[in-house]
């Protein structure tokens, strides 16, 4: 069970394999296309179960849960809940 206000990724399927259009390459077309968003858990969920989030940005969005505290794989390092704490008061202060 991931708790809420965990900062977590989630996945979508925006467009089914059958509703993709056919001006892409045939292997493409093969694929659904998806969407993965990163944010906050709005309330306890379990792996791949239907999740809510509230991005950075604060947009809503909702998905299936994949990954629980995703960071860049480019070498910057494991996701820190303190930053992400900080950038947040630092936002709610600029309002």
């Amino acid at each position: 069970m991931v708790g809420k206000g965990t900062f977590v990724r989630i996945e979508k399927t925006i467009l089914k394999p059958e509703e993709r259009t056919s001006k892409i390459p045939d292997d493409t077309k093969k694929v659904p296309f998806k969407m993965w968003t990163k944010g906050f858990l709005q309330h306890d969920c379990e792996m791949n179960g239907e999740a809510a989030i509230i991005t950075v940005a604060r947009r809503q969005d909702t998905g299936t849960l994949v990954e629980v505290h995703p960071f860049y794989e480019l070498n910057y390092g494991e996701f820190l809940p303190e930053i992400a704490e900080i950038d947040k008061v630092i936002k709610d202060e600029r309002q």
